[in-house]
Order: C-alpha cells, then sequence, then structure tokens
C-alpha cells in the first residue's frame, strides 16, 4: 500500500465558487505559473504518484458555496484518478483545508475525531491549555487548521488510526522591524510546540488503546530548522518521535545533507532555501511492515531527475514535494 502527503500551494486558487476548476491562462497563486499550467502540474504529479490514499494539505476551501470533497473529487474524475473519493475533517477559516483523496477498492475511511474529557487529549476542534513556558501562567492553544483524524480499515481487513497535519508555520508574517520579527517568531514557535504537544498526546492515547497511527501532513518544523528552537530545548518534530513515532527523515536531518520536502524562492538573492517540513511518521508496530519512504523530490531524487515531464511538473505544481510511504499494510 502506497500512503502520500502533499502540501499543494494555492490549490483553492484553481476551483470557481461552485467547485469548478479554472482552466485557463490566468495567473495562478503561484508566480508566473497560469492555472491551466497549475492545474495540469498537478495533476501529473497525483498520476505519477499513483498513491492509494493522499493527504492534500491546503486542499481547497469548503464555505457557503465551496466544498473540499467536491473540489477534489470533481479533480479526480477530469482527470480519471484512481484516488476517486476525498474525505475531510473540520472545515477552518483559512481556505486550506486537510482533506484524503483515497481509492475507495482499497480502503474504506471515515472522520472519526477523537477526545478525552479533560483537557490531557482533547479533540482538535477544542482548546488546549498547557503552561508551555514554565511562566506558572497556562497558555489557550486551538487550531486554526484542526489535524483530521481518521478510522482507516483496509480491503483485508487491517484497521489504523490516520492522523493528517498542518502545523502553525513559524515565520513572522507581517512584522515590520526585526525586534518585531524576533518576537512573532518566539510567539509562533511557542504556539507551533503546544499544537505538537497537544498531537503527542492524542497519538499516545491511540498506541495506549493498541491501535495503529500514521502521522503525516505539513508539520512546519524538523530538528535544527532554525535558531529559535533552542530557546524551548526541541522541535515539534522531536516530540512527536518521542510519543513513539517514527520517520527516517526526521533522523537524518542532522547529517552534512539532509533531506528536503520543500523548495522556496529567496528573491533577494535569486537562490533557493530548501527545508525538511513534510514526513510521514509511523508507530513502532507499523515498523515491522516493511516500510519504506521516498521524497519526490525533483533534483535529489534520481529518478524525478530523469524523468524530465515529471520533474517539470513537480516545479510547477507546487513549492513541497510529494512523500510516499509503501508499506505492507
Amino acid at each position: 500500500m502506497r500512503l502520500a502527503t502533499y502540501n499543494i500551494e494555492w490549490f483553492a486558487n484553481l476551483f470557481d465558487r461552485k467547485d469548478r476548476l479554472i482552466v485557463d491562462d490566468s495567473w495562478s497563486g503561484r508566480q508566473n505559473i497560469t492555472k491551466a499550467q497549475q492545474v495540469e502540474a498537478i495533476a501529473k504529479v497525483l498520476t505519477a504518484v499513483d498513491a492509494d490514499a493522499m493527504l492534500i494539505v491546503e486542499a481547497p476551501n469548503t464555505g457557503k458555496t465551496q466544498n473540499s470533497v467536491r473540489a477534489l473529487q470533481g479533480f479526480a474524475e477530469a482527470f480519471n484518478l484512481r484516488t476517486s473519493h476525498a474525505v475531510m475533517g473540520f472545515a477552518n477559516d483559512t481556505h486550506q483545508e486537510l482533506a484524503l483523496l483515497y481509492d475507495p477498492a482499497v480502503l474504506t475511511v471515515r472522520h472519526d475525531p477523537k477526545g478525552t474529557g479533560s483537557n490531557d487529549a482533547p479533540r482538535f476542534d477544542g482548546a488546549f491549555r498547557i503552561d508551555l513556558d514554565i511562566d506558572a501562567t497556562e497558555d489557550l492553544v486551538e487550531f486554526s487548521k484542526p489535524p483530521m483524524e481518521l478510522a482507516v480499515t483496509t480491503s483485508d481487513g487491517a484497521s489504523f488510526r490516520l492522523i493528517g497535519a498542518h502545523l502553525k508555520s513559524k515565520a513572522p508574517h507581517g512584522a515590520s522591524s526585526r525586534d518585531e520579527a524576533i518576537r512573532i517568531s518566539i510567539a509562533n514557535r511557542r504556539k507551533q510546540l503546544a499544537q505538537a504537544v497537544w498531537l503527542s498526546r492524542r497519538v499516545r492515547a491511540h498506541l495506549e488503546a493498541n491501535e495503529p497511527v500514521i502521522l503525516l501532513g505539513d508539520l512546519n518544523d524538523g530538528p535544527g530548522l532554525d535558531e529559535f528552537e533552542n530557546l524551548f530545548g526541541r522541535s515539534s518534530v522531536e516530540i512527536l518521535v518521542q510519543t513513539g513515532l517514527f520517520d527516517p527523515h526526521a533522523v537524518s536531518s542532522h547529517t552534512d545533507t539532509p533531506p528536503s520536502t520543500a523548495r522556496f524562492a529567496r528573491p533577494a538573492d535569486g537562490g533557493y532555501l530548501e527545508a525538511l517540513l513534510d514526513y510521514i511518521m509511523i508507530c513502532d508496530d507499523l515498523r515491522a511492515l516493511n516500510p519504506r519512504w521516498r521524497i519526490w523530490h525533483p533534483f535529489h531524487d534520481p529518478a524525478c531527475l530523469a524523468a524530465k515531464e515529471l520533474h517539470d511538473a513537480l516545479l510547477t505544481a507546487s513549492d513541497h514535494f510529494p512523500v510516499t510511504l509503501d508499506i505492507d499494510l
């Protein structure tokens, strides 16, 4: 079985108010890329990856007239993808939903949010109280993009819990000075770490109930990714790994050539910033099922580099690249 996570930048811009695809020469949200070019590139990437289930991070919007599931299923139908069904969790106000495209012949999937009555591990649409910086004052944390918690059963009868997440970005958006950028960055990292603690407690609750867990998505973090990590002692990824989850890319992020799942332009010098942000983490029990991870990076993955059409599509579709897990579920 192949599971995947893919952050598709500005996917929502490719649909009109009635969730119909916009395939024309108007500009998409991506610089110097038209909607038609991005739509075609996304379809090529999804076809090449050919996952049994793919978490779409920054999926199309759900609102007064729009519906993410309808938009994704329409996209799948337009390009004859076998992942013809979609499911989403709690809608949010950011126009960036979390949704899963999946093959109904392989998987049965339903949104199944869980939570305790206490503050230890509330549902993801609730609020979480935590004194993260040990100042004797509780912080009230909410998700702007609540994680999607799914109950999944394979066609062979195997069951597991799948949690899709998009954690708070640490970028100091809106800062007008260096001091303000530092303040916003620290506040964002504090909130992101609190979200990771919340996620880790939900994961632990499932593991204690002997329920296999797969956590995937854009965690917007990695060990050693920025200087503010030292203020709190660990990254969001490390918090989740310490819960009992594993992703080999998180372990290799301290090497001389760390892996990368995203590539952002740096207009100031014309270069690019590479970052490891996207993960598929599995519990210890699933590590015995021959898991194989892959980052579909257009430059670092030899097969993607050699296939020009796929290479170009990956660069056109998004600033993130798919991550896949092949596992004998």
